[in-house]
């Protein structure tokens, strides 16, 4: 198990190699597998990549993102500048549905809305967090109410047993009508957004509980 220290200087080594992230003004506090980022960052796409790259960090078991936005002048847009170019990124991406609503204010994108399944919330999110201006995003969009398939449990099973990304076998899946829950342990919590992931594309799912804790599987 790693100490305080090497937590801190492997999540400090991948902020500088991640190269969507000004390392600089990021600070790292490392404390029993729990990661602190603080400091500035120059826009919300870094604060996110930041985040991610932290998470990735074997080791890591949470991340709490106390960082910043401080745009630089560059990237400064009015509120209508950003609604507008958030509906465009919207209106253009093919997964998503025309009846997404957009709210800003003072940078920050709220989106509202229901789409059919979890990868449309996600992709909706994903189009308006790299604009310019964005000093954060809300995602209120919901999901509309499917009945999931009797055998959701099994197709999740198989899919997390063929995921290159970890191993299934430390993961069990409990099934609830449209609602799943996850136990194990895999070692990283690269892994356990990869297990959240394939829960959520199964058909019908509405709702992940994600107990999965991050350690030594």
């Amino acid at each position: 198990m790693k100490t305080n220290t090497e937590l801190q200087r492997d999540v400090m080594d991948e902020l500088e190699f991640e190269p969507r992230v000004n390392s600089t003004n990021i600070g790292v506090i490392a404390k029993d597998g729990i990661v602190t980022l603080t400091g500035k960052v120059g826009n919300y796409a870094e604060k996110y990549a930041a985040s991610a790259a932290a998470e990735r960090v074997t080791g890591v078991k949470a991340v709490a993102d106390e960082t910043k936005v401080d745009l630089s002048s560059f990237h400064e847009r009015d509120d209508e500048d950003i609604a507008q170019a958030a509906l465009t990124a919207l209106k253009w991406h093919v997964w998503l549905p025309q009846a997404i609503k957009v709210k800003v204010e003072n940078g920050w994108v709220t989106l509202e809305g229901t789409v059919d399944h979890k990868f449309q919330q996600t992709a909706a999110e994903d189009a308006v967090r790299n604009l310019a201006g964005v000093t954060g995003v809300s995602n209120l969009i919901g999901l509309k109410a499917v009945v999931a398939s009797s055998d959701v449990k099994v197709k999740i099973e198989n899919a997390l047993e063929r995921a290159a990304e970890l191993d299934g076998e430390h993961i069990t899946v409990e099934v609830d009508g449209s609602k799943v829950v996850l136990r194990g342990t895999v070692s990283s919590w690269a892994e356990r957004d990869e297990a959240e992931r394939v829960a959520w594309s199964a058909s019908g799912v509405r709702d992940v509980d994600d107990k999965i804790e991050v350690g030594c599987s």
